[in-house]
């Protein structure tokens, strides 16, 4: 198999019965071609072809090596078929992580259609806003907004994404709309906890202008469940910051309205992440694909709350 081109080279030969014709289609010059001739004989120790002027013609010897070197050629073309077939069937388990909220509100609707693209595709979707199941649980793709730091896996940037507070119409019908963030602390909130800690502390910028605000924990509604959080704001009870792609159809239906819509927090873009390894499975492969396809005309809708 080292002399796999030179090989292909005697197959074209005695089939154009010119080694120069051969040797332009496979891009070599006639004096290459000719010289890697003579290297294939020289390791088989055997006179392959008896040359002429005007034309090759086997020996007995080389009609022998022609019909075994065909049958091999063969062999490795089907064996690239059967791996371009297997990619074009995509089959196997996927495990895919994402955030509570956006898993149950968007990637499962996602996920149903891609299954429904490639049955032969068995899904587990494990839904978590923690990170430290990634690894343990053989994850083959995480969706996560930002980068974590000490995850050990690649990032691929699927989306932009927008971080803001929002609060149901009721609720802001009830109090007075905010006009900078000095004016939250009037209004109650709703926080999510990790192992990372309490999410209850804000930077936002608008115009150069740089303000924070810091919720009290001692006021305020918590949960680690994201989804819980954006429930509770829908019922009313309180504000919440939350991620454009979690809330984005509640912001259509007018379920939730933005607060401080002009003030931006900073942006954490939506990513695949996945594990570090010079081979992506086909499945893994298909579905980074879709996703990133899915994201892109999500955005376009999505896209008033994201600028």
């Amino acid at each position: 198999m080292d002399n796999l081109g030179d090989i292909r080279l005697f197959v074209e030969a005695a089939s154009q019965g010119s080694l120069s014709a051969a040797g332009r289609k496979l891009g070599l010059s006639p004096a290459a071609a000719s010289a890697r001739l003579v290297k294939l004989e020289g390791t088989l120790s055997t006179q392959l072809f008896e040359r002429s002027t005007r034309r090759l013609r086997l020996t007995d010897e080389g009609r022998v090596y022609l019909a075994h070197c065909q049958h091999a050629l063969q062999t490795l073309e089907d064996a690239r078929a059967a791996l371009q077939a297997g990619r074009a069937t995509v089959s196997g388990t996927l495990r895919v992580s994402a955030t509570s909220d956006f898993g149950r509100s968007v990637l499962r609707h996602w996920l149903d259609e891609f299954n429904a693209q490639h049955p032969q595709v068995t899904l587990t979707l494990v839904l978590s806003d923690s990170l430290s199941h990634l690894l343990q649980d053989d994850i083959d793709m995480a969706i996560r907004f930002g980068v974590p730091s000490d995850s050990g896996m690649v990032a691929k940037r699927l989306a932009d994404n927008r971080r803001a507070l929002c609060a149901s119409p009721d609720y802001l019908a009830a109090h007075a709309m905010p006009r900078h963030p000095d004016e939250l602390d009037q209004l109650d909130f709703i926080l999510l906890g990790s192992a990372a800690g309490l999410a209850n502390n804000w930077r936002f910028i608008r115009d150069g202008e740089t303000a924070s605000f810091t919720a009290q924990p001692e006021r305020a509604r918590q949960t680690n469940d994201g989804a819980l959080a954006r429930e509770w704001a829908i019922e009313g009870r309180g504000v919440v910051m939350k991620s454009i792609w979690d809330i984005g159809a509640d912001l259509q239906a007018g379920r939730l309205k933005l607060l401080l819509p002009q003030w931006r927090c900073p942006d954490v873009p939506v990513n695949a992440l996945f594990q570090r390894t010079p081979y992506m499975a086909p499945r893994v492969r298909t579905l980074l694909d879709f996703l990133e396809d899915k994201f892109a005309q999500a955005s376009e809708v999505l896209k008033p709350y994201l600028v």
